[in-house]
């Protein structure tokens, strides 16, 4: 058994959606100073690899405590859409044959991270997100900013998944492992467990996928 992080550390300055709070991290309290050290955080609830709860874009949805814990865990399946040019539609034709409760979409677009191309990212169509909740599909994850284009007026790909009370992960990052992983034939569990806020639209992870 294998433990791999697909999340990125928690660091002032570090990238946030266009218009999200900006991440600072510092010493509160010190053990010179104080006997104990203690930091100080300011960041969003879409800060670093996050989980959207339905919430987030609408306020009749649920919010993060009010969806099982069964959204953030489970047997997991990697789609491969590497190599797409920047700002491209991942469209349906991946996702025909997907049959496991959690999708991980691994765009490589972490190599990007803390760069201005970052934002550039390939996103999810909304044929797609439809076809992936009509496969039963409930928690999807992408190694990038979002799930819809960056910056964006409509969030269809959202709106669709939310609508459907499932789970949007983002800012995943080693995905490559797993798709080595899963080549391979070794299964793959993802457990994507939130900060417990209430009726928060989401949260913070610390993504862990166990590979078999």
């Amino acid at each position: 058994m294998e433990l791999v992080d697909l999340s990125v550390p928690i660091e002032t300055g570090m990238p946030v959606y266009p218009g999200d709070p900006e991440v600072s991290v510092g010493p509160a309290l010190t053990v010179a100073r104080d006997g104990v050290n203690v930091l100080g955080l300011h960041l969003g609830s879409q800060s670093g690899t996050h989980v959207d709860a339905p919430f987030h874009i609408d306020d009749s949805l649920p919010t993060l405590d009010e969806l099982p814990l069964s959204r953030f865990c489970g047997p997991a399946v990697l789609v491969d859409v590497r190599g797409l040019a920047p700002r491209s539609p991942i469209g349906a034709a991946p996702f025909q044959d997907v049959t496991a409760p959690i999708v991980l979409l691994a765009t490589g677009w972490s190599a990007y991270w803390e760069t201005d191309a970052y934002q550039a990212h390939p996103y999810l169509t909304e044929e797609a997100a439809a076809l992936l909740v009509e496969r039963g599909v409930r928690t999807v994850g992408i190694d990038a900013l979002s799930v819809d284009p960056t910056p964006a007026e409509d969030f269809p790909a959202h709106r669709v998944l939310c609508g459907a009370h499932a789970v949007i992960a983002e800012n995943l990052t080693g995905l490559d492992r797993l798709l080595d992983a899963q080549a391979r034939g070794r299964p793959i569990e993802v457990s994507l467990f939130p900060i417990p806020l209430p009726g928060a639209d989401g949260a913070p992870v610390r993504a862990v996928a166990r590979v078999g």
